[in-house]
């Protein structure tokens, strides 16, 4: 296949800006379920442990769906895979709202909660594939910016979230909202995406020919980084799921205030991403990574151990501790352009798993110690990353390193 020519510079720009969309509507609608998570373990009268198996549907349907994504954006193309992405999610949300405010059925719920999860996991991946392609086009590192206008997406959204569970507004017009917002914006800004000889160039047969998802599976850096990337999303998806729960039932707060400290979790992460860039190319990954992640866990111990008013502060400082291990860990299995499609796909599966493991695993701990002591185990992950943490080197440094060392 004969290479594409590099599309002009304003169409990459513009195709950057249509990421960042994207990166900012599947956060805003993730957050809309989970701003609601209190609402819903509320109306269904869900224990601890009943709450983490009925997340479980969604991080089930996500895991399900990411490896299978590569080779839908490969057969597709990247709009295309996401307008279906959107429309699965769409389905999901609706039927999440009916068993929720309609029904009250738990069942419904989770088969909602799973295509919404399915849907997510195809669209992310997507959506990372796409803007890794902008990243490489464009020259510099982007990607903690996409991932920024993600967690701005969940801020909003989850701020909104907090004003209608305020009001009293029912989960299901809530998410109404969301997938009409969804199947509006969704076909509009993936006019912009990059052409489709463009992706084929940099995702097509000949390339997964000779680094095929197979292949990345065997590669250790590949698998290291994976890891590093579960503990950050395990950081992440342990606050995005269980904080606001922690800090109503923890220390008896009306359940709006503790979306609100989901919130603050999201905006520090959101500032994390959007100044973290330059410390990354300050100071290298490495280095930021490890400071980042230690200061998640003295967040998380706020959050525990501080009372009510404390409690707010280390959500934030968890917030900006983790705020780069996912979009570091995306840039490091996309180092090598030739094979960024296979091991990103790897990355994401390795790292979804957290999203898979996280609810029941809190649900479980929260019944037998209570949901705020529960979330001590991001600790546990923390370090584990902290292990892993020199698989995500830059490139130049690991080439400049062989040639250093003594013949």
């Amino acid at each position: 296949m004969p290479a594409a020519s590099a599309p002009p510079a304003a169409t990459v720009r513009t195709a950057r800006t249509a990421v960042f969309t994207a990166f900012a509507i599947n956060g805003a609608a993730f957050a809309a379920f989970a701003s609601r998570v209190p609402d819903l373990k509320h109306e269904l009268s869900l224990s601890a442990g009943e709450l983490g198996v009925t997340l479980l549907a969604a991080s089930l349907g996500s895991v399900i769906g990411l490896p299978i994504s590569g080779w839908i954006v490969h057969h597709l193309g990247a709009a295309r895979t996401l307008l279906g992405a959107a429309l699965v999610q769409s389905a999901g949300f609706v039927a999440v709202g009916v068993g929720v405010t309609g029904l009250q059925n738990r069942g419904v719920v989770m088969a909602g909660l799973f295509l919404v999860g399915m849907g997510a996991g195809v669209f992310d991946v997507g959506m990372n594939l796409e803007g890794a392609s902008v990243e490489r086009l464009l020259g510099r590192a982007v990607m903690p910016h996409f991932h920024a206008a993600f967690s701005g997406g969940t801020v909003v959204s989850a701020l909104v979230g907090a004003g209608l569970s305020a009001m009293h507004v029912s989960i299901g017009a809530h998410l109404i909202g969301v997938v009409v917002m969804l199947l509006v914006v969704t076909p509009w800004f993936l006019k912009a995406f990059l052409a489709r000889s463009v992706e084929l160039d940099e995702h097509g047969s000949e390339v997964r020919q000779k680094a095929g998802i197979g292949a990345a599976w065997r590669e250790p850096r590949t698998l290291l980084i994976g890891v590093v990337v579960l503990a950050a999303a395990f950081t992440e998806g342990t606050a995005n799921d269980w904080v606001a729960v922690a800090l109503s039932d923890g220390y008896g707060l009306e359940r709006w205030l503790g979306v609100v400290g989901f919130a603050v979790f999201l905006s520090a992460m959101t500032a994390g991403r959007l100044l973290g860039t330059r410390l990354l190319d300050q100071r290298g990954r490495i280095p930021v990574l490890r400071v980042l992640f230690v200061s998640a866990v003295v967040g998380c111990l706020l959050v525990v151990f501080g009372g009510p008013v404390l409690a707010f502060v280390g959500a934030a400082i968890w917030g900006v501790g983790a705020s780069l291990g996912f979009p570091v860990g995306m840039s490091a299995a996309a180092d090598d352009p030739k094979r960024a499609a296979a091991r990103m796909s790897v990355v994401s599966t390795i790292g979804y798993t957290a999203f898979l493991a996280g609810p029941p695993l809190l649900g479980f701990l929260g019944d037998h110690v209570g949901v705020l002591r529960s979330l001590l185990v991001v600790g546990a992950m923390a370090v584990i990353a902290l292990l892993a943490l020199p698989s995500v080197r830059e490139p130049q440094k690991v080439e400049s390193e062989k040639t250093a060392r003594p013949v």
